[in-house]
């Protein structure tokens, strides 16, 4: 018994836990932020000297996107990428495969072009040209003249389905459609002749692959530009976030002038501010609501800024009916904003020793490139020794050997050529007829026998092994056209 007494006491003796209070947490303002779903950014319609320029470029870009197809150039469509034929015709040029390095040339021009002007005026690219920002603006405009404006777009977004919001929006997503359509269909357009394409579009009898592109990039125009808009910006754009090794202090970005601005706060027209102790910033929250990003520039640069300056003209119309100066917000550069410098030193600022190299290499390669195409030879060859027929002796005292000789006429003239050899004495072409025929834009493979005599009358004899010779491919019409192929003549022992 005196086991089980002591273990009763112990028990008793030791207190027993409390039972737990379960209080609910309250998610905090910054836990809910965190896992808020998108807002849908619906901004204000704005004019000003930079909106008009917007439009300008909208108007411009899509002139030459849509109208360039539809150019002839010698009874062919005169800008034409054709895959399967592998030329790409370009106006009066053809490039084939083998002019890939102006591919190249042409991407780096693009590459260096935008590190230039980025680091002269920021994302002037991103605001003015880039194909997101202008099919944004498009799909906006069609929004605005369907829906109204900024106010009007709001309380539809609040009130509930019915059917005149139903007739709205079917009418404003079937003009996205059409608009999306059409941009698919042009873009293929480049690829495929575009009055064929149409034909066959018509026809309901598209080939799978331009089936499929038209869709594809239909819906790429469709979901990009009318639904995601500012995300693909800030969260799949990267551009946005390597800007700023492109930026310093001398690059002109979109700025709020806070020492000229703050404090901030409402007041009427006729109030004097410095009376009140504010800055000229009247805290109307217009900026933001132009904004297609939806962010506060005030705040400072940001990167999902797109320099499209549409806070620019809207800060601009309020200060001119408050009677204040423009320019609250303006383009600027850090150093102007801190040193308080002139304008005509700003942009002499301009002209510093990263803006000068990529303008001096930019240059450089934009002329050799002008110079290459100017003087480029509208004529390739291929002089391949035939490695499945061996030298031989034909007749006594002569070596043949078997070429292919491909011959490509890049222009879009008819061309007749000529095929002469050197590199050994009395080495002749035989086994083709003369001059050969070519169509415009066209290549020919055509087999040629290389004859050279082993005992050449006047000369050293050629000794046994391989020699170094030379195929020359001239134009009948224009000497100019010429090309020179080295290639190698086999002796044997």
């Amino acid at each position: 018994m005196a086991p089980v007494i002591e273990r009763e006491r112990d028990a008793s003796a030791t207190p027993r836990p409390a039972p737990r209070r379960v209080i609910p947490i309250q998610p905090t303002t910054d836990e809910v932020a965190l896992y808020e779903i998108r807002k849908k950014i619906q901004p204000r319609a704005v004019h000003g000297w930079y909106a008009r320029w917007r439009v300008v470029l909208v108007f411009a870009t899509q002139i030459v996107f849509y109208g360039l197809p539809w150019l002839s150039w010698n009874g062919r469509q005169a800008v034409l990428f054709d895959l399967a034929a592998r030329k790409f015709y370009l106006f009066g040029g053809v490039f084939w495969p083998q002019d890939v390095i102006y591919l190249a040339v042409l991407l780096i021009i693009c590459a260096l072009s935008l590190f230039l002007f980025t680091a002269v005026a920021g994302r002037l690219w991103c605001g003015y040209a880039c194909p997101q920002t202008v099919y944004t603006e498009i799909f906006m405009w069609i929004e605005r003249t369907i829906e109204g404006d900024r106010v009007a777009r709001l309380r539809l977004d609040g009130a509930p389905m019915s059917p005149r919001k139903f007739a709205l929006r079917s009418a404003k997503h079937a003009a996205w459609l059409a608009v999306a359509l059409w941009t698919g269909y042009t873009f293929v357009g480049y690829f495929t002749p575009i009055h064929v394409l149409g034909s066959n579009v018509l026809a309901l009898s598209p080939g799978p692959w331009e089936a499929f592109w038209i869709l594809f990039y239909s819906a790429a125009t469709y979901g990009n530009a009318g639904w995601l808009r500012e995300q693909v910006c800030k969260y799949m754009c990267p551009y946005a976030r390597f800007q700023s090794v492109m930026f310093d202090r001398d690059t002109l970005v979109i700025t709020y002038d806070r020492e000229r601005g703050d404090p901030r706060g409402g007041r009427s027209k006729a109030a004097d501010p410095k009376e009140k102790g504010l800055g000229d910033c009247v805290d109307c929250g217009i900026c933001v609501q132009v904004c297609p990003t939806g962010i506060d520039i005030r705040n400072g640069l940001q990167h999902e800024c797109i320099g499209c300056a549409a806070c620019i003209d809207a800060c601009d119309q309020v200060m001119d009916r408050m009677g204040y100066a423009p320019g609250l917000i303006r383009y600027t550069t850090q150093n102007a904003l801190d040193r308080h410098l002139s304008r005509v030193d700003q942009w002499r600022r301009a002209l510093r020793p990263r803006t000068i190299v990529y303008s001096v290499v930019l240059l450089a390669i934009v002329a050799v490139a002008a110079w290459s195409l100017a003087t480029r030879v509208p004529l390739r060859v291929d002089v391949i020794r035939d490695r499945g027929a061996l030298a031989r002796e034909t007749v006594p005292g002569q070596i043949e050997n078997v070429y292919r000789v491909q011959i490509m006429n890049t222009d879009e003239t008819p061309r007749r050529y000529t095929l002469d050899a050197a590199g050994l004495p009395g080495l002749a072409v035989a086994g083709v007829s003369q001059p050969v025929e070519l169509d415009p834009a066209s290549t020919r493979l055509i087999a040629v026998r290389l004859i050279a005599p082993l005992e050449p009358s006047g000369v050293e004899p050629p000794g046994p092994g391989t020699h170094r010779v030379e195929v020359t491919v001239r134009a009948v019409d224009d000497p100019h056209v010429v090309r020179h192929e080295p290639s190698t003549f086999i002796i044997p022992r």
